[in-house]
């Protein structure tokens, strides 16, 4: 299987308001584990924080779940963070960016390390974050997973909700135009 590249049918998402109360939230007082070792405090950050959220990355070793590209919004993953990558000396002159999804973060280094990710990748494996600001998810294989979404915050305060983010590799790019606007 080839993660980095769509397919051309792939389902979008619709927008079902699962993100409408976030613009103005202010992150909770939130310590999520980060591959470099580190444990992060979102709401601590200064300044602009660009904090995208996905579903899960696969690997090219792994089987995707059963109906994984017929989900609409899951399929992306590697897409979404390479364009992250590949803008990121853009974005850096406006924000600190993250990655976040509920894998672990030993999982998460190979992500990091196989796409040459120059910004850290960060795990709520215990859905922190959907507890405290209700965060879209779904299920699949029994499995819970983090809808994709990409929130800019100013300080600790939600100034930006993507939801929903679709084409996936394309939100970066979106990203840098709101800064530059």
């Amino acid at each position: 299987m080839i993660l980095d590249q769509l397919p051309a049918d792939l389902p979008a998402p619709e927008d079902d308001g699962a993100c409408d109360h976030l613009l103005g939230a202010s992150l909770p007082n939130i310590h999520l584990p980060s591959t470099n070792g580190d444990t992060i405090n979102i709401s601590r950050q200064t300044g602009f924080t660009v904090i995208y959220i996905y579903p899960m990355t696969g690997r090219p070793d792994t089987t995707l779940p059963d109906g994984w590209e017929s989900i609409p919004g899951a399929r992306g993953c590697t897409p979404q963070s390479c364009s992250f990558r590949d803008l990121h000396d853009e974005i850096r002159q406006f924000a600190n960016l993250y990655g976040l999804s509920s894998q672990e973060t030993d999982y998460q280094h190979e992500a990091k390390s196989r796409l040459h990710l120059p910004f850290e990748l960060l795990s709520d494996h215990s859905f922190l974050l959907k507890q405290t600001l209700s965060l879209p998810t779904f299920t699949v294989e029994g499995i819970q997973r983090y809808k994709r979404l990409t929130l800019i915050l100013k300080d600790d305060v939600i100034e930006k909700v993507f939801y929903p983010v679709f084409p996936p590799d394309e939100n970066a790019a979106k990203v840098l135009n709101w800064f530059k606007k």
